[in-house]
């Protein structure tokens, strides 16, 4: 109750410390500038993106950072439905769903990333909606409507805002309300009977408040289906929604937003499909990747994830602005995964997973001709808590191996970061970060007969709980950033800087007691004994990049290059392996710092205008290309053995080469304008865990998408086609493997010549796939 308040008084002071600096500014005759704030549009009259990168508006050519920014309208144009369609055109980047549901969010920035959604651990990637850090991947995968801009900023960020994540950033930016009433409607339709319609209603009320609404249905039938319940597998059923109220006194020198958002997932769970005929029951490959024959189905597949914010900033002066961000976040997911996606039960895990956050962030930031920056606070409370069965095939009928695990996160971090131009052309950039993090664990694992209560069973416990444990721990560092910018001329811009990111440790949810090593040899594990087995280390990075930005030709070509080199200490690797508990074969988590790792790399992004006013006044033919390239290795690399593995160690998620081209072009027909795009993406082998795996990895592969839309009415009318893996190519994106292999992920068989399972009986080796074809139009109206 106690820190319940505090959490309460921490919200309630961001609001009023905001508001309250801001009064004084209203006695003042004279209205100054209004504060910086979100841009009301995301491209300058040039057509130059506006970024927010560095807490103020810049162009992406003048920010010394490795940034992608996708605007609204280059999002309409080409189609993108969830966070995930942008991977495939930004450097080194993987945003993909996790396994089993349309919600969860895997991703990873050169090399740095989560695929497994535990509870507990920090993210490597920081997911921002609106500036507002979410803490789990669960209900991360965002659906975009009613946005401004995406941003991908890549290297460790903090000294900025909000958390300290080590990898990157990934920025949601919603739009802010017009001056004037409007709406807007999309309808879209196509394969697999998709559906979806977005509606966003916004009007001021008087001269100084503005309300809004946004809402999305979004549905599709399934790519595959599940031949064994008769339903659909691959589907989307999705509610979701928004609402915005913006005040602005009267002198601009004081605003505040609030929003609220809430989104339910009902969609079937994924389930995989498998890649190897059942070594129990030797039922065969299903031949479409995207059936299965999973025969779990409870609980019931369900998400619901919203949260609250707001937002204050008040102007103290023409140099000082303060900013308050408070927030509050809920989600929970129940969903049925079934690792060998048969009827058997046979590693059957209904399974749940409940997130709460409540985070606070103060700014004082300063601008004047030579010194921009700011400093600020940050505080994040969060609680994780998951309860998954597993119902496994051995000799006892309705055996289930019941883990439950709750993580508690507390964490407070002072930040800062300064630019001094010491002349229009150089500049210096100084911040830092110093983070104070406490984790405590609770983790509870024992043997039952029957489904626990958690979902409607009435269970028989079988001994003793295996596990029982309450652990804490506290991790604090400082991280530093700095940044040299050179601009020899206008349209060009080098830069040097050393970065450094910080994800504190914890415990695994999952671990088992009962694996802890006897380190005294006495006959019992001891807490503590039990307490270092199931303690994870924090992990940092240390990075180094150069890059160049310019624009040549009267701006007919622009780039950005980057090369970086990164020293990745500690790194986290969490999974989970079939283990015995009692005599029983059983499930159990592992968490892994590997010792050290090296990451280095480079990435291009260009865009060259070909053609120019060929067909009218506007009309125009454009080339855009990203590349990417990284080699990350693990030069040591310690396994649950002890011994150094990093030789048959590598990065999952991570392809050594990512590329992709756009040719588009723009040309004004009639009322209106037609654009017309066509790309071309590739992406290297990739693997799907640290050890690699004949069965999971995906050779490399390429996707080829083309968009065709016509906008007229002076913008108001757009009519849109649009086709993704036109080619119908079937990948990989994750899966689950329990069989027997070398320390290099070779399987080994056994006198019959067959796979051996490490969990189960069937042998699980279940593949998940990307999208396959599809082809949908999009109708968007504005009044």
């Amino acid at each position: 109750m106690t820190r319940l308040k505090s959490v309460r008084a921490l919200l309630f002071a961001g609001a009023a410390l905001a508001g309250s600096t801001a009064l004084p500014a209203t006695a003042q005759t004279a209205p100054a500038p209004a504060p910086a704030a979100e841009p009301q549009a995301d491209e300058t009259a040039s057509g130059e993106i506006v970024v927010t990168a560095r807490r103020r508006e810049e162009t992406l050519l003048n920010v010394p950072i490795a940034v992608t920014a996708f605007s609204a309208d280059r999002l309409e144009k080409t189609g993108a439905v969830d966070l995930t369609d942008i991977q495939n055109v930004t450097p080194n980047t993987t945003l993909k769903n996790a396994r089993g549901t349309n919600s969860t969010l895997a991703a990873f920035i050169r090399g740095v990333g989560q695929q497994d959604p535990v509870p507990g651990f920090e993210a490597g990637i920081g997911i921002y909606l609106d500036d507002v850090y979410l803490n789990r991947p669960q209900a991360a995968v965002l659906d975009i409507y009613d946005v401004e801009r995406i941003e991908v900023l890549r290297g460790p960020q903090g000294t900025l805002y909000g958390r300290n994540t080590i990898g990157g950033a990934v920025k949601y930016i919603t739009k802010r309300l017009p001056d004037s009433p409007e709406a807007s409607l999309k309808a879209s339709y196509g394969s697999y009977n998709q559906a979806d319609g977005i509606v966003s209603l916004s009007t001021p009320i008087g001269s100084l408040f503005k309300v809004g609404v946004a809402g999305a249905r979004l549905t599709r039938d399934g790519f595959g289906r599940n031949t064994n319940l008769g339903i659909d597998n691959y589907n989307k059923n999705l509610w979701a929604g928004r609402g915005t109220i913006e005040f602005e006194s009267p002198d601009s020198r004081m605003s505040l937003r609030l929003t609220g958002d809430y989104t339910e997932d009902k969609s079937n769970a994924r389930n995989g499909s498998r890649l190897i005929t059942s070594l129990l029951t030797n039922t065969p490959v299903q031949s479409n990747p995207f059936d299965t024959r999973a025969g779990l189905n409870t609980p019931k597949q369900n998400i619901q994830a919203g949260g609250l914010s707001m937002v204050a900033t008040g102007e103290l002066s023409d140099h000082f602005t303060i900013k308050s961000i408070s927030a509050f976040r809920k989600d929970r997911s129940f969903t049925p995964i079934d690792f060998d996606a048969l009827p058997a039960v046979d590693v059957d895990v209904p399974a749940v997973y409940r997130n709460e956050q409540t985070s606070q962030e103060f700014q004082l930031a300063y601008k004047s001709d030579t010194l921009n920056g700011l400093i600020g606070y940050y505080y994040l409370g969060a609680k994780a808590s998951t309860g998954f069965d597993v119902l496994l095939s051995t000799t006892l009928a309705n055996f289930d191996a019941y883990t439950a695990g709750d993580v508690r996160t507390e964490t407070h971090s002072i930040f800062g970061d300064f630019t001094y131009d010491f002349t229009p052309k150089l500049s210096l950039s100084l911040g830092g970060r110093y983070t104070w993090d406490e984790r405590r664990s609770f983790i509870f694992k024992a043997s039952y007969f029957g489904l626990t209560s958690e979902f409607g069973g009435n269970p028989t416990i079988v001994g003793a709980p295996s596990t029982n444990f309450n652990g804490t721990a506290k991790f604090k560092r400082f991280t530093p950033r700095a940044s040299l910018s050179f601009k020899p001329s206008a349209d060009h811009l080098l830069y040097a800087s050393y970065s450094e990111g910080f994800k504190g440790g914890g415990f695994d949810p999952r671990g088992s007691g009962t694996s802890a090593p006897d380190v005294n040899q006495d006959g019992v594990r001891s807490y503590q004994e039990i307490y270092n087995y199931l303690l994870f280390k924090p992990e940092v990075v240390k990075s180094y990049e150069i890059g160049w930005k310019g624009s040549v030709f009267d701006k007919r070509l622009t780039f950005a290059l980057d090369g970086f080199y990164s020293n990745y200490s500690n790194v986290q690797v969490p999974g989970s392996v079939g283990c015995i508990i009692g005599g029983v074969q059983s499930f159990c988590g592992i968490t892994t710092n590997a010792a050290k790792a090296t990451i280095k790399g480079i990435e291009l992004e260009s865009n060259a205008v070909l053609a120019r006013d060929f067909a009218g006044a506007g009309s125009n033919v454009s080339l855009a290309g990203t590349l990417g390239y990284i080699d990350a290795k693990y030069d040591r690399f310690i396994g649950p053995t002890g011994t150094d593995v990093a030789n048959v160690r590598v990065f999952q998620n991570t392809p050594d080469w990512t590329a992709s081209g756009t040719l588009s072009t723009n040309i004004p027909t009639g009322p209106g304008r037609i654009n017309a795009s066509t790309t071309l993406s590739y992406r290297s082998l990739t693997h799907q865990f640290e050890t690699a795996s004949p069965f999971l990895d995906q050779p490399g592969y390429a996707l080829w998408d083309a968009n065709l839309t016509y906008t007229f009415g002076k913008g108001r009318y757009t009519i849109g086609v649009h086709a993704k893996n036109i080619t119908d190519k079937h990948y990989k994106t994750s899966g689950y493997q329990y069989i027997s292999s070398t320390l290099a992920g070779v399987p080994i068989l056994n006198a019959a010549g067959r796979y051996t399972p490490t969990l189960g009986k069937e042998g699980i080796a279940t593949a998940f796939y990307g999208n396959p074809r599809q082809v949908f139009g999009t109708i968007t109206a504005r009044f």
